[in-house]
């Protein structure tokens, strides 16, 4: 069963089928490079999210008694059923929120090692025993067993930059650890989503376990997180709407993936070179549309007149246009982000920085721009623009360059370029941030290294180990083994 119902028109999934929602209503999905309609999903109901809710606390009931190779064997046909559909999917990604087909492809793929190493870590994750008169005053008689059990029910909340890989991030650890999912993607993704979920429907995965929710977030967003049938939220998204879900969200466990103002530290001791090669693939790649992008330069002022030129001309080796042409900057996803970009360039133009390159705009295409003596009186130095801007603040010491980093409202991820490894070091442990690259961009890494934000980016770990923990809890089951 596919869940298209004609040329343009998704259905949305729910107790092992795909429908048409009884409101009648689609959201159109516009394309961002294309600027026109590539497909309709369902605005779904209130009443029919109850019902996805109510299908998935039965199915999970009974796939938490279900072995570990079993689920494994299901999981294990979705990654190769993503596979299969590899060409499809990264098309539709390309479409609907403009990455390059190239990386919408590796995107897939990725996704799908996602899955197989999410299955091998779940099959490998064990639990512990605790003799009783280990502890001072303790009891032979007495063991505990500990175990990791599932939390039930997950509301799983993904962006539009990565639709498949950072929704698989979430649904693969669930389901793994026996949760069942109500899936809801960003609007921007949601045909992509909507074909990732086809992928595991296509393994046949028990009915109920995994649910597709589509549709207005007016009507269905707050509804979702209030749910009293959600015993586990996991977002990524913007900061604004997580601190929301934060706030509606009552006695349940959150983890947040949420915004970021990644700086690149560059010491005068720095190669530059290098330096500036990691720096504008970690600013500009997707047009900085990523959380973890470098978005601002702190460099010391002894060498920022040598380093701004090698920036410069990094930027000019980009690629501007169609992500059909592979293009590393493309369209923006939509108007009012490249409003919001170029409202920031004009602040920081406005207040005195030089603008060393760009500044040009065709619609939701913002050029690579790069701007130079920007203060800390311009919103550009605080602000997480999610285009392809970068400013240089030039700085006269490590500490001045660790102040202004720590005074952000975000922390999620710092560069720090420099030939001395133990300065690197000290530089990393002051830093408030939930990691720091050495000599090396800012990104998210293997999947099985933990990710992590603190402050405004986040809250909580991912990754593949540290998901499934989140989406577990400990239990103790004492044996009393008699004297």
């Amino acid at each position: 069963m596919t869940a298209k119902s004609n040329a343009s028109t998704y259905k949305f999934f729910i107790n092992g089928e795909w429908r048409e929602s009884k409101s009648g209503q689609t959201v159109d999905i516009v394309s961002p490079y294309l600027r026109t309609s590539v497909g309709q999903v369902q605005a779904i109901t209130q009443e029919e999210v109850d019902e996805a809710i109510k299908s998935a606390q039965v199915a999970q009931k009974e796939w938490a008694q279900t072995s570990l190779q079993d689920r494994a064997s299901y999981l294990y046909k979705w990654a190769d059923n993503l596979l299969d559909m590899q060409e499809v999917i990264a098309e539709i990604i390309m479409k609907e929120v403009g990455k390059g087909f190239q990386d919408a492809k590796k995107e897939v793929v990725r996704t799908a090692d996602f899955i197989r190493y999410s299955i091998e870590e779940a099959l490998h994750m064990h639990g512990e025993s605790m003799m009783g008169d280990s502890f001072p005053g303790g009891s032979k008689s007495k063991l505990a067993i500990v175990s990791r059990v599932p939390l039930g029910v997950i509301l799983a909340i993904s962006p539009f930059n990565y639709p498949v890989n950072l929704a698989a991030a979430k649904l693969a650890p669930a389901l793994m650890a026996g949760n069942a999912v109500v899936f809801k993607p960003a609007t921007n993704g949601a045909i992509s989503g909507t074909k990732m979920v086809e992928a595991l429907a296509k393994a046949e995965l028990p009915k109920g376990l995994i649910s597709l929710v589509t549709g207005r977030g007016s009507v269905i967003g707050d509804y979702l997180v209030e749910h009293k049938g959600i015993n586990m939220i996991s977002f990524t998204g913007g900061t604004k709407t997580g601190t929301h879900i934060a706030n509606k969200a009552t006695k349940i466990p959150l983890v947040l993936e949420l915004g970021g103002k990644d700086p690149a530290i560059v010491r005068e001791d720095a190669d530059l070179q290098d330096a500036a090669k990691h720096i504008i693939s970690g600013a500009f790649s997707y047009s900085g549309q990523r959380c973890t992008a470098i978005k601002r330069v702190l460099v010391n002022e002894k060498v920022a007149d040598e380093l701004v030129p090698l920036l410069k001309a990094e930027i000019e080796k980009l690629s501007v246009g169609s992500p059909e042409k592979d293009s590393v900057i493309v369209p923006l996803i939509d108007d009012k982000s490249a409003d919001f970009v170029q409202g920031l360039v004009d602040d920081a133009v406005d207040k005195g920085a030089t603008v060393v390159l760009g500044n040009k705009r065709e619609d939701n295409l913002i050029y690579p721009t790069l701007l130079d003596h920007v203060t800390g009186d311009m919103q550009v130095a605080w602000e997480e623009p999610f285009g392809p801007i970068l400013p240089i603040i030039r700085v006269s010491s490590d500490e001045e360059a660790i102040d202004i980093t720590n005074e952000s409202e975000f922390g999620l991820q710092a560069s720090v370029f420099t030939k001395d490894i133990n300065k690197a070091f000290n530089l990393a442990n002051v830093i408030d941030a939930g990691s720091v690259q050495i000599n090396g961009r800012t990104e998210r890494g293997p999947d099985h290294f933990p990710f992590i934000g603190v402050k405004g980016s986040g809250m909580g770990v991912q990754g593949v180990r540290k998901s499934i923990e989140s989406m577990t809890r400990e239990k103790v089951t004492v044996l009393n083994i008699g004297e």
